[in-house]
């Protein structure tokens, strides 16, 4: 029960989060910064079956949050973003199959964003749907929590490579049994373009 409070704590955070960033583009200054393009590879220990293994492909849409910091004070010298991730990843084992859905990340660099080399650490939670049938979950609709951290390096004004490492957390929050929750693995590349 614990793990549902904490669930759906983030995800309110992340709506109004949300929300605030649309509000605030109304403002003269662009709220969408930046579009990122990822794929790579997923992997997780599935108990009494092979594992699962995927290979994820996502688009997630940069929303600058700074402007929003910026009204109780807040004024990073970094990267300050919420992102909207919808994503489909390719399952090749156990079965053949796929999976889709929507993310939501807090995103926080750790350096100017002025600088070529730019670490980050992301947040988030969002909603999953399987074609699998797995053991583990007794509904292929899911929700999803995560962390991962990253870099960007520009090797332009406005053209990134990035690299990510994320963990995930899968499960239904309890809405039918079984829900033991699967934790899976995920390494990802791409290009990031800003605005």
């Amino acid at each position: 029960m614990e793990r549902h409070r904490s669930f759906l704590i983030i995800l309110s955070v992340l709506i109004f989060l949300a929300s605030g960033a649309c509000l605030a583009e109304e403002a003269p200054q662009k709220t969408l910064t930046g579009i990122e393009v990822l794929t790579g590879f997923g992997w997780s220990n599935i108990k009494g079956q092979s594992n699962y293994n995927t290979v994820p492909f996502s688009v997630a849409f940069d929303l600058d949050l700074k402007k929003l910091a910026q009204k109780i004070n807040f004024s990073p010298p970094q990267l300050l973003q919420f992102q909207i991730e919808p994503f489909i990843g390719l399952i090749s084992n156990p079965k053949s199959n796929f999976e889709t859905g929507v993310n939501f990340w807090l995103k926080m660099g750790f350096t100017p964003e002025t600088w070529k080399f730019q670490p980050y650490i992301k947040l988030g939670a969002g909603l999953d749907y399987m074609t699998l049938h797995l053991r583990e979950q007794g509904t292929q609709f899911n929700f999803v929590e995560y962390g991962a951290l990253g870099m960007h390096h520009y090797f332009n004004a406005n053209t990134a490579l990035t690299v990510e490492g994320r963990w995930r957390h899968l499960s239904n929050c309890g809405i039918r049994e079984p829900n033991d929750g699967i934790n899976a693995y995920f390494l990802l590349t791409g290009i990031s373009y800003k605005y």
